[in-house]
């Protein structure tokens, strides 16, 4: 893990930007970047799903069969399965050309955040929700990451990326 850039939050915690594996991150939980049907087959989705084992996808599975399809910007809890935290939160960030794309994402992170704080859990990572195959921009992504980190309770968000784009925009916004 790289710290990239750190911001103390009014809340008194810390928003960290690291370079490095979300898998591997010292946090309670890992945001995943995930659609409406928690179907979680490509992306970081995939990943994810892949690591965790069957048992995140069998309870996704169970959770939209028992309370429909979710709509962009909700977030919710599953077992993390093999992963090392205490659950994964799938956040539905908005695809390009659904429209207001960035109250979207903002709305989904702190969703997130919250289904984190409910759980008396005080540190997650997330990665660059919608920035992927959904193809929100990068500069929309990168100033809704912020807004949402600047006003998380928790005591420590972490934004993890891997991809040097997705990390020059979120630099550059936090230059700002």
């Amino acid at each position: 893990m790289k710290v990239l850039a750190e911001l103390r939050l009014a809340s008194g915690g810390v928003f960290e930007v690291v370079q490095g594996n979300l898998l591997e991150e010292p946090v309670d939980a890992i945001v995943n970047a995930a659609n409406g049907h928690l179907a979680h087959g490509g992306g970081v989705a995939g990943i994810i799903s892949r690591a965790a084992g069957p048992a995140l996808q069998e309870e996704s599975d169970r959770v939209v069969r028992e309370r429909g399809p979710f709509p962009t910007g909700a977030a919710v809890v599953t077992t993390a399965g093999k992963l090392p935290f205490k659950g994964v939160i799938h956040a539905v960030g908005p695809r390009y050309g659904e429209g207001e794309e960035e109250a979207k994402l903002v709305r989904a992170l702190t969703a997130a955040f919250a289904c984190a704080q409910e759980r008396g859990w005080s540190s997650v990572s997330f990665p660059a929700v919608s920035a992927g195959i959904f193809s929100v921009p990068l500069d929309v992504c990168a100033r809704a990451y912020l807004a949402a980190a600047k006003a998380c309770p928790l005591s420590k968000v972490r934004l993890c990326m891997r991809d040097q784009p997705v990390i020059d925009a979120v630099l550059e916004e936090l230059r700002r």
